[in-house]
């Protein structure tokens, strides 16, 4: 094992109980080798076909997930335009799983719960494919303002990002949500690798704290999911009393829920799931023999961190759950923006369009009234009506594609111009194009907007985005 890490013993006493001596052997090796990045395709804007084409980098596909690779040390994904054009996101391989295994499909009403800072709920938003609405939330506010980046980055169009306890979620909510991913808060032994200051806050808190609060925000989220809907929770901890032991309470406790199998029973013969085992009922206390529904993901069976995965039915009829309440006045649109909108080649129903504030919205079809909820972005934000002008936003340039504005601004992504306009400095054009705002694209990728009058560029990619 590398002398980089000293384990605490009493993890080490429990993990040998877990696997015993020959296999906690092959587990330390694992301290000796590199945590693996992975980039995760967001196929709301293009399919892994069509990146794997595109990529600059050496890419290899990561078995269980169909839209992940795995990426080079050497490389710098997070430095490059498609990054800043919403293509992809930079994830942990093991950790893009609970996301996948969620069966979303599109028109769903999905809950992220503790979702900062956005690598399920960007994943569960490509999935619905601007169908229905996704609720992300965090209850940590400087967490869940990376969150909101990160959705908008994306491109999403339906999504409210949101900053409250479950407990007050739950009242706003009640079974609502067709699916929802529990992506709980836990003592994080599968990330002793990864990052080795957490073995400081298992030194503090332990598996005890974080299973209780676990507990607690599971009771809440099932109050929100509705019959017949499905939750996943998931953790990167080895604990048996954060996993199996968590999974068995709920099925003690909540005799509507039933486990499944997490795996897809449909054989997909393009994912492979070799080397992730099934959870172990023997290591929960009365544990059901459906426990071997669960998944475990080990460092040293897979080229990822450590995770667990359980998928729970809520049992019974689902219920055509309709949203109650004004979810806010409908919009007085300007001349400005209605002949600035008019120039969007997506539909933009004007009930859904709410002004708050002289900020234009794009809610999404269905939601409650929120009124009283620390809301970051309800919807799309499209823009802001000024005095005798609208300003459209960063996040609406994002959520379009390039066919959809009719003035549009392509460079190749290795233009040095890209980069300069990333930084938010001036650019001079090379090509003709309409006076006022313009998409800025790389590839045909929109990245922001810039402003022509007369020839002359003017920057608009918002300063808090700009690359470093």
């Amino acid at each position: 094992m590398s002398t980089r890490v000293k384990l605490p013993e009493e993890f080490e006493c429990r993990m040998k109980e877990q696997l015993g001596e020959e296999e906690y052997a092959e587990y330390l090796k694992c301290f000796d080798i590199h945590s693996q990045g992975g980039i995760r395709v967001n196929t709301l804007k293009l399919s892994p076909e069509e990146f794997k084409e595109l990529s600059p980098y050496e890419l290899e596909r990561i078995p269980w997930i169909k839209n992940g690779y795995f990426y080079s040390d050497s490389e710098q994904p997070a430095k490059h335009p498609y990054y800043y054009g919403g293509l992809y996101y930079l994830q942990e391989p093991s950790a893009m799983t609970p996301a996948s295994l969620l069966p979303v499909r599109p028109g769903d009403r999905v809950l992220d719960i503790c979702a900062a800072p956005g690598g399920k709920s960007t994943e569960l938003a490509a999935r619905l494919q601007g169908e229905g609405v996704l609720i992300s939330n965090d209850i940590s506010n400087s967490r869940a303002k990376a969150l909101l980046k990160n959705i908008e980055l994306f491109g999403v169009r339906n999504a409210v990002v949101v900053s409250e306890a479950p407990a007050k979620l739950s009242g706003y909510f009640p079974e609502y949500f067709d699916k929802i991913l529990v992506d709980a808060p836990c003592s994080g032994e599968g990330m002793f690798r990864k990052s080795p200051v957490i073995m400081k806050n298992w030194e503090q808190y332990g598996t005890g704290y974080y299973n209780n609060l676990q507990k607690e925000i599971l009771h809440e989220v099932i109050k929100m999911l509705k019959p017949d809907g499905y939750l996943l929770y998931s953790t990167c901890t080895f604990s048996p009393m954060e996993n199996e032991g968590t999974v068995q309470f709920l099925l003690e406790q909540y005799p509507e829920l039933e486990l499944i199998p997490a795996l897809p029973q449909e054989a997909d013969a393009s994912v492979c799931y070799a080397g992730i085992e099934p959870g172990r009922p023997e290591w929960a206390e009365h544990g059901a023999e459906e426990l071997k529904y669960t998944l475990r993901l080990w460092p040293h069976k897979i080229r990822g961190e450590g995770h667990f995965v359980a998928l729970l039915h809520k049992k019974g009829q689902s219920k055509d759950t309709n949203a109650n309440g004004s979810v806010g006045k409908r919009a007085k649109l300007s001349e400005e923006a209605k002949e600035f909108l008019s120039h969007i080649g997506f539909d933009l129903p004007e009930e859904r369009i709410v002004c708050r504030e002289e900020r234009l919205y794009l809610l999404p079809e269905g939601i409650p009234s929120l009124d009283g909820l620390r809301i970051l972005r309800s919807g799309l934000l499209l823009g802001e009506q000024k005095k005798n002008r609208f300003e459209p936003s960063q996040a609406l340039a994002c959520a379009l594609k390039m066919q959809e504005y009719d003035n549009v601004y392509s460079l190749p992504a290795s233009d040095p111009d890209v980069i300069r306009y990333l930084k938010c400095e001036s650019i001079e054009l090379k090509s003709k194009v309409k006076d006022g705002f313009v998409l800025v694209c790389a590839d045909g990728y929109p990245l922001g907007w810039g402003k022509v009058s007369k020839g002359n560029f003017k920057n608009k990619y918002l300063p808090g985005w700009r690359m470093m």
